[in-house]
């Protein structure tokens, strides 16, 4: 069965009503005039995005100079795009293509970008935009443990509604592994450097599927065949053809084609430094480089010669004006000669919406209908609600964690060695002022290990954040969904390796409390590890490298346990200090264990001879000690004796200056931080990941 059959019968499949009033292919034209953009320059030494998405200008403009202030990237380029056709854009590094594709996609600030982008000579809302078309970015964005299969099965629960039933899903992805030619690779992780995967070609191949899994009308790619070989670059151009038959508009950048490719390709727009030199199909490249007196030699590949051409005008000292001119002139010539023709579009009197709805009708679009609606008010921004969303990231985030083991092992294995280390360091800590000396010490440590164990998450967001900017860019799902599945996900690790860390370390320090203190030794650790995995989690959105990361991370846990109480108490800490110690995330959880520790007002730490012990006179004879003690009992008016209670443990909270808050608001305090960080989170996903250029 060919792939044109098996794409009609998935979209009876998804029950979509067929009308035969119309021609299959309802024609879409998207349409761009005089668009113009420029970017001020900037020092390369300047602050990266926090994304990291922003390229330095010396990638950007090639070797242009930098002396002037602006640049203009795209300079009063027109032309349009068609279903069931591929748009190529060609031109040398730095000659515009991606800038173009970005425009034509509404990456580009509204404010920047001059000119414009219609469908069907209607203007494209950014809603109505992210509904109908997909971007597939240069890189190739996958989970490297996921099945081909996997990836897409995920991709088509965020993008397809669910009104459809599982089954009618799967049916989905399995047709689209075989219109991308994956069917022999369906089974095998996508992989990386560490794991082997799939080839080059099969990974941009996936890559393409899961941003066309819903069958979008408009689908841009930016240089989808960079890196590949000429048999893989040939395989996915050839997917793009069959899909641009399916009724979608195809719109690609791309370096150099290969003569076999050029035969795939519909229509060509080559761009020199911003501005156009020739637009129309490849079989016209030899009448307009005639033309222009500079004819295309036999058997020699079209598109080598005219891009060497175009590199060989832009170093002569008029650059590529003549053909520029030249191109302006051949276009208005054969644009009058077409209309003498009469050939013109038939959008069958349909307004743009009415030929969404018609098109959705037909099996495109697949998320943008519910209950086989397709009014264009039922035109969603999300093909799923929110908690939808949640789960299927939940799922996958579990599946991604089952497969790679040992990053939660690494985080385990060090919670079982430092839970080891202190547990046999402060051995059955006893009652006597040393041993009060050792506790405090034992705690200062170990709650602020639990955040520096958090660092270990860092990598985990910086690695997955162009994935999640590529899917969240045409909506596949909400930034609040992934905010909270992440969040979610993390809560069963930490929680074992808090009951770890706890079980291996209260019982051999010997802490008070019983069941209950373990209890809230237990939750005043998972509170730190949520604290600390969140605080971790928040900086991994805003710093985009993992060692920067790690270097600022490191600094501030640092700082935090300076400012904790620990080292100076809190009436000593100098006033323009103070409010860092109600900023420190150790302070709380530090508070709180103490108090927990020290919560029993009848139990005793120091009696009798023991206020000597740390200091000159702790080496001194019993018989001398009880003779001091007598003096002091003269002195002071009351007697003590070497039973005599004279340090509680409300007396070590009073000296270590814990007098504001009680363990369970310690607690809240340290849970608090940890949803701040989360709700920072979410803002800077929300504010860093518009994936526009300004």
């Amino acid at each position: 069965m060919d792939n044109g059959n098996r794409n009609k019968e998935s979209a009876r499949d998804l029950e979509m009503n067929q009308t035969n009033e119309l021609p299959q292919s309802l024609p879409f034209v998207l349409s761009f005039t005089n668009l113009t953009y420029s970017v001020k320059l900037q020092s390369k030494s300047g602050l990266p995005a926090v994304f990291g998405r922003s390229k330095t200008l010396a990638t950007v403009l090639g070797r242009e100079n930098l002396s002037s202030t602006s640049k203009v990237l795209l300079n009063d380029i027109s032309g349009e795009a068609r279903d069931g056709e591929i748009l190529a854009v060609l031109g040398a590094s730095g000659a515009g293509k991606s800038t173009l594709i970005d425009a034509l996609a509404n990456r580009i600030a509204k404010e920047s970008l001059k000119g414009n982008v219609t469908l069907n000579g209607e203007q494209l809302e950014s809603k109505l935009l992210k509904v109908i078309s997909a971007y597939v970015m240069q890189d190739d964005l996958l989970f490297p443990m996921l099945t081909v299969e996997e990836t897409l099965m995920f991709a088509a629960e965020f993008r397809l509604p669910r009104t459809l039933s599982k089954s009618k899903k799967k049916q989905r992805v399995q047709d689209l592994i075989d219109q991308l030619g994956l069917r022999n690779a369906a089974n095998t992780v996508i992989g990386d450097e560490e794991h082997r995967g799939v080839s080059g070609g099969e990974r941009r191949r996936v890559s393409i599927g899961t941003d066309i899994i819903h069958d979008p009308i408009i689908l841009f790619l930016d240089e989808p065949t960079s890196g590949l070989d000429s048999t893989s670059a040939y395989m996915v151009v050839k997917v793009l053809q069959r899909i641009a038959q399916t009724g979608s508009i195809v719109i690609m950048s791309v370096h150099q084609p290969s003569y076999r490719l050029l035969g795939l390709l519909d229509r060509l727009l080559f761009l020199s430094r911003g501005q156009t030199v020739y637009s129309g199909s490849p079989s016209n490249l030899l009448s307009f480089f005639a033309d222009f007196g500079h004819p295309i030699p036999d058997k020699e590949n079209r598109t080598e010669f005219a891009l060497d051409l175009i590199r060989e005008l832009e170093g002569s000292p008029e650059g590529t004006k003549s053909l520029v001119e030249f191109n302006k002139s051949w276009q208005i010539m054969r644009h009058s000669r077409h209309n003498a023709i009469g050939n013109e579009t038939l959008t069958h009197g349909l307004s743009l919406k009415e030929a969404i709805s018609t098109s959705i009708s037909r099996g495109k679009l697949v998320s943008g209908v519910t209950n086989n609606d397709t009014s264009s008010s039922m035109i969603h921004s999300f093909a799923n609600p929110i908690w939808m969303e949640m789960i299927v990231l939940s799922k996958r985030s579990f599946k991604n964690l089952w497969r790679m083991p040992e990053l939660f092992g690494a985080r385990l294995g060090a919670a079982i060695v430092t839970g080891f280390i202190l547990a046999t360091m402060f051995w059955k800590l006893d009652d006597s002022p040393r041993g009060v000396r050792e506790r405090i010490g034992f705690f200062a440590f170990a709650m602020t290990t639990t955040f520096y164990t958090c660092a270990d998450s860092l990598p985990v967001f910086i690695q997955e954040r162009f994935i999640f900017m590529r899917e969240t860019a045409y909506n596949a799902y909400r930034r609040s969904s992934y905010v909270l599945s992440h969040s979610l996900v993390a809560i069963p690790a930490l929680m074992l390796l808090s009951f770890t860390f706890a079980t291996i370390t209260f019982s051999a320090v010997g802490l008070d409390g019983g069941g209950s203190g373990f209890f809230f030794y237990f939750a005043i650790i998972l509170a730190s590890f949520w604290a600390g995995s969140s605080f971790v989690t928040f900086l991994s959105a805003v710093v985009p490298h993992v060692m920067k990361g790690y270097v600022i991370v490191v600094a501030l846990l640092a700082y935090f346990l300076l400012f904790s109480g620990f080292f100076i108490n809190r009436d000593r800490i100098p006033d323009y200090w103070i409010w860092f110690h109600y900023l420190s995330l150790v302070k709380y959880p530090y508070e709180a264990v103490l108090q927990n520790e020290f919560k029993d007002p009848t139990k005793c730490f120091v009696r009798g001879t023991q206020i000597f012990e740390g200091s000159p006179l702790a080496d001194i004879d019993n018989p001398l000690k009880m003779m001091l003690l007598e003096k002091m009992s003269e002195t002071l008016g009351f007697n003590i004796t070497p039973t005599t209670c004279v340090t509680t443990g409300a007396d070590i909270l009073r000296q270590q200056g814990i007098t504001e808050l009680a363990k369970w608001g310690c607690l809240f305090m340290t849970v608090a931080w940890g949803f701040l960080f989360r709700i920072l989170f979410y803002v800077c996903l929300l504010n860093g990941s518009k994936n526009k250029r300004s």
